[in-house]
């Protein structure tokens, strides 16, 4: 069992920054993990994703070279830096872990945390 607690969020002016951080509970080193979001009355959209050991990262082509994640094994934590951020941005941000595969599917991923909101003002 995991338990993921996402931090970080808030509200930002379009073109500020945030950094979201999701601390993990168990055996976190074990887990690929990934950071989805859902906006009000759109479905949940994938967000980027980082291996096990952190050698390989995926993301969205809309937050590709805006957002960077990163995770430390030795904190049980992964992060997501969103700079640049635009008003389309807005959403609940969760994080999630992913025991056996890597990738942009939500089914890949066995643990949800509650979620963060992220409000970008225009």
């Amino acid at each position: 069992q995991v338990q993921l607690v996402e931090s970080g969020g808030g509200l930002v002016q379009a073109g500020g920054s945030l950094r979201l951080s999701c601390a993990a509970s168990g055996r976190f080193s074990s887990y690929a993990m990934g950071w989805f979001r859902q906006a009000p009355g759109k479905e949940r959209e994938f967000v980027a994703a980082i291996s096990w050991s952190g050698d390989y990262t995926l993301y969205a082509d809309s937050v590709k070279g805006r957002f960077t994640i990163s995770r430390d094994n030795a904190k049980n934590t992964v992060y997501l830096q969103m700079n640049s951020l635009k008003p389309e941005d807005t959403a609940v941000y969760c994080c999630a872990a992913a025991n056996l595969r890597f990738g942009a599917t939500p089914i890949y991923y066995d643990y949800w945390g509650q979620g963060t909101q992220v409000t970008v003002s225009s």
